[in-house]
């Protein structure tokens, strides 16, 4: 008996999906590894509702997410979070428009001030310095932060992504989108000259069929050629976020920068530190 077409289609699709979950289990909930599972908790910023995970102990990591993503989907639930917060303290944000977080209609909530939400969540938390790690859109945010803060940042990782050239085609394209949660990605463009200021440690992984290694990661290394790239084989821009390369890269580079110690206190808005 000859199995139809659509049938056959199916049976390929349910078996994609019990071979996901075998081999990923934490993608489908908020279990952890490391034996706690990560806080959720909010702080409000401007006026902005901003949702964020926190968990593990140690130097602190700052992940941002990708776009039309959450802390939740591009971090927590592929595992990359619980593994992190073995050996270190790892904040993972919703970015106002995004998961959890409000979603106000005026544009003066993101784009820019998504470089003020990851830091001020980092001065409420008490963070004096973290690595700075993103994907896709959230490593444009993590570059901007870096360019930005070079003395709250320890390292940057930029998952998905390289740069967003300011007056290029595709900051207009993006400055095009409908929404002022899309189009505010127009502001995370930066200059050459910007980016060459950056003085910590910076590295770029990315899937080799990512699309994203013409469009955003090469021009980035014709500006910055001593940053290293590291190729996950295999894998696109979405297939990479749950690949086990990235999350061992990532732990990877952490353990390759850390300081000998990580100085902590209480910081203003404008980063002074604050009296007890």
């Amino acid at each position: 008996m000859t199995l139809k077409r659509p049938l056959l289609w199916l049976i390929s699709i349910v078996l994609a999906l019990l071979t996901m979950s075998s081999h990923a289990g934490t993608f489908f909930n908020r279990q952890s590894t490391s034996g706690t599972a990560p806080q959720s908790q909010f702080l409000t910023i401007d006026g902005v509702k901003i949702h964020y995970f926190v968990q593990g102990s140690g130097e602190p990591v700052v992940l941002i997410h990708a776009w039309l993503s959450s802390a939740e989907s591009i971090w927590v639930r592929p595992g990359t979070m619980a593994q992190l917060a073995k050996h270190n303290r790892v904040i993972a944000l919703d970015l106002a428009g995004y998961g959890e977080s409000d979603k106000p209609d005026k544009a003066s909530a993101y784009g820019n001030a998504w470089i003020e939400q990851v830091y001020q969540l980092m001065n409420h938390l008490n963070i004096r310095k973290a690595h700075i790690v993103g994907y896709s859109m959230g490593s444009m945010v993590a570059l901007k932060f870096i360019v930005a803060h070079p003395d709250r940042t320890l390292s940057g990782l930029l998952g998905g992504m390289g740069y967003l050239e300011e007056g290029s085609d595709n900051q207009k394209k993006w400055a095009e989108r409908s929404k002022p949660q899309w189009s505010g990605v127009a502001q995370l463009a930066l200059t050459p000259a910007q980016v060459k200021s950056v003085n910590v440690p910076v590295e770029m992984v990315i899937g080799s069929r990512d699309p994203t290694m013409k469009s955003y990661v090469e021009p980035l290394l014709q500006v910055r050629t001593d940053w290293p790239v590291v190729e996950i084989p295999g894998k696109g821009h979405i297939s990479a976020v749950g690949s086990q390369q990235l999350k061992d890269d990532i732990a990877s580079w952490l353990a390759q920068h850390e300081p000998r110690a990580v100085v902590t206190g209480r910081f203003q808005k404008n980063g002074a530190e604050a009296k007890p």
